[in-house]
């Protein structure tokens, strides 16, 4: 059975894997109800007890799919569904009058009265849309803000909790965690730019994060890591769909990632890629759970199989540190703007 973690001050324990039915793997986005619905109660049947979706996430699609899967497999609802909303401040429409309406519609495709989590999809910039999308601590911390919001739908009992996305700009995203006011944040840590995590080796030509997810877990917020395997680069395979015409990640980012990965791949042979990457993340005591998209109940299972084998080894995350620090200071230097879905 899955083993679970604290899920920082909540008082939740999470599965260390949870079910991500974002638009990457395409199951949760596309029309094939029973093989959803399998590969959902596959998951359950393993102990994961997470599922992680958006408003975003193919126009509302993965919702109306996870809501019937869930509703078929988990009708008692003991199952945690988080799921999110995403700004978009060039509209009239003010801020709550969105989130009112997103999560209204939310919760009617998932079939569900409430959830456990309400998450902000947007980045968080010093400026709006300093990258696709992103809003200020002001427009999230600011009279008639995102906080207001979010705490009113808490206070109706519609959520349980509060959480962020941490992709932009560390200083803003150090300036909203300071408010106290999010119990999660969800944010990429991958084998190949753990920054948000851990300390970037010297030389880094990445966006560094400069590891902001440290003082989250200081102040006892639950950490969910994403893009585990960056978009399925580290796994040598090829752009989904999602990927090639998504704002939020370019392809030569992927694609730069893909490269990385197969030169990973030879010179370490004796850790295999899907293994190197989840078992890098579940080696992070300070992640309460990595989110994985799958795209079949043999998905489910390799990845259960992966996290039975427990974290590496001090000398073994040593060996793939000393790895992959030389592959990402010796490439090119990345796209600034480049963010994770």
């Amino acid at each position: 059975m899955m083993r679970r973690r604290p899920l920082g001050g909540t008082g939740l324990e999470v599965s260390e894997i949870s079910f991500g039915a974002g638009p990457v793997s395409g199951l949760m986005t596309g029309d094939e109800l029973d093989r959803q619905t399998d590969v959902v109660a596959r998951a359950i049947a393993l102990g994961i007890n997470w599922f992680d979706t958006a408003a975003g996430y193919g126009a509302g699609r993965s919702e109306s799919c996870l809501g019937a899967a869930l509703a078929a497999v988990d009708p008692a609802g003991t199952a945690h569904v988080a799921t999110k909303v995403r700004l978009d401040l060039a509209r009239a429409e003010s801020i709550p009058a969105q989130i009112r309406r997103s999560f209204a519609a939310s919760l009617g495709r998932l079939r569900r009265p409430r959830v456990t989590l309400i998450q902000l999809h947007n980045s968080i910039t010093a400026r709006r849309n300093d990258e696709p999308t992103s809003v200020t601590p002001d427009d999230i911390l600011g009279p008639g803000g995102v906080l207001e919001s979010f705490e009113e739908l808490r206070s109706e009992g519609l959520v349980g909790h509060l959480g962020l996305t941490g992709i932009g700009d560390p200083e803003s995203l150090r300036e909203v965690l300071r408010s106290g006011a999010f119990a999660t944040i969800q944010a990429p840590v991958h084998l190949l730019n753990p920054s948000a995590l851990v300390d970037a080796p010297r030389g880094f030509r990445e966006p560094d994060y400069g590891g902001f997810l440290r003082e989250a877990h200081r102040r006892k917020m639950g950490i969910f890591a994403i893009r585990v395997f960056a978009g399925g680069a580290l796994l040598d395979a090829p752009p989904s769909a999602h990927t090639l015409k998504t704002p939020f990640f370019p392809a030569a980012l992927y694609e730069r990632d893909r490269r990385r990965a197969a030169a990973l791949a030879r010179a370490l042979p004796d850790f295999p890629p899907a293994a190197a990457s989840l078992r890098f993340v579940l080696s992070q005591p300070e992640a309460a759970s990595a989110i994985l998209g799958f795209g079949d109940v043999a998905h489910v299972d390799e990845a259960a199989r992966i996290a039975e084998q427990g974290p590496w080894s001090p000398a073994e995350l040593a060996r793939l540190a000393d790895c992959v620090d030389a592959l990402v200071r010796d490439s090119p230097a990345g796209d600034s703007q480049a963010q994770p879905l």
